[in-house]
């Protein structure tokens, strides 16, 4: 029993009573600063009218390297205009595919009817 006291007893407080001395050590917080990437790859890939899913993963890949070398207003500038020209793409591309859409549902039915009664192409017997 008294050697558990001594053990507790040794485990307190210091047995000195000079100052007591901190450091504090200031870490900087990396600031996250998104890219646009893999929306860039997206928009290359599926959307990519006027080119602008291309320039638009450019950007991204400047906004990358920027932000790997540490520049963070040069990473948020590039990822702005990335982000801006994605929008622009995506945009566009959805356009173009529902007016496609729109402009086969309309033709079609025609073409189809034209080439049940004979009208399309070909002479006459």
């Amino acid at each position: 029993m008294i050697k558990e006291q001594f053990q507790v007893a040794n485990l307190g407080a210091p047995q000195n009573s000079g100052p007591v001395m901190s450091t504090v050590v200031n870490i900087q917080a990396e600031t996250a600063v998104p890219d646009h990437i893999i929306w860039s790859l997206f928009n290359t890939v599926f959307f990519n009218p006027c080119c602008l899913g291309i320039v638009a993963f450019a950007y991204s890949v400047k906004s990358r390297d920027r932000k790997m070398v540490g520049d963070v207003i040069g990473a948020q500038s590039y990822a702005s205009t990335a982000k801006c020209l994605n929008i622009g793409a995506l945009v566009l591309g959805l356009l173009v595919t529902i007016g496609f859409i729109i402009l086969l549902v309309l033709v079609m039915p025609t073409t189809l009817s034209a080439v049940g009664t004979g009208r399309l192409g070909g002479r006459g017997n």
